[in-house]
């Protein structure tokens, strides 16, 4: 008689297995997490999730991709889009942050795995299609070529508008403690991020 333990899984089973592995891994990395903390949280035992997955490396690189690949597409679609500059500002801050509100845990995840694991995060992981930054580049500068905002390299315009998007989610408790927040209010504060930031990137773009 087939061993129960090793019968084929179910599309329902293979999805609590992936939901489990994701809030597992993106809370705790790869390093920290536990095959039996995965099972334990999709309601199976062991053996089934080392039957599908054979190992943690293997859970792990699925994940982690499934992660990147939710959010480069929006992203590379709004960067490399022939939308005037303002407003790719504004879509770009919009997603952004509401990819990252779905997924609160990606800025924190990316920057641990990049750190620990460099050569897997960028070989194994990361998508080979990437958002061509040059197309928003070209964009600013010829902005600030006719005079329309004032002068400022594209590099430290894209890096200001993802800190300012990120901040706030990769320091989610030291913000909570700060401002006094419960989980509503710090919710509804995340939300207004998208208007405050774009005002604020505006603004400093105004020509001099």
């Amino acid at each position: 008689m087939d061993n129960p333990e090793l019968q084929p899984i179910p599309d329902t089973t293979e999805q609590k297995i992936f939901e489990a592995a994701h809030e597992v891994f993106t809370q705790k990395g790869m390093d920290g997490a536990k095959m039996q903390e995965i099972a334990d949280r999709a309601g199976i035992n062991k053996a089934l999730l080392h039957y599908y997955y054979r190992s943690k490396e293997k859970l792990y690189e699925m994940v982690a991709r499934a992660i990147i690949n939710k959010a480069m597409p929006a992203i590379r679609q709004v960067i490399e889009s022939d939308l005037p500059l303002e407003e790719k500002i504004r879509r770009f801050i919009g997603t952004y942050i509401d990819i990252i509100s779905q997924n609160p845990y990606i800025p924190l995840f990316i920057i641990s795995e990049i750190n620990k694991h460099p050569e897997r995060f960028f070989d194994a992981i990361l998508p080979a299609t990437l958002p061509k930054p040059e197309v928003f580049f070209r964009q600013v500068e010829a902005e600030v070529a006719a005079g329309k905002i004032r002068n400022i390299k594209p590099q430290h315009l894209i890096v200001n508008i993802v800190s300012m998007c990120a901040f706030p989610f990769i320091g989610k408790p030291m913000m909570r403690i700060l401002l006094g927040m419960g989980t509503g209010e710090m919710r509804i504060f995340l939300e207004e991020r998208k208007y405050e930031v774009t005002t604020f990137v505006l603004a400093s773009l105004r020509p001099e």
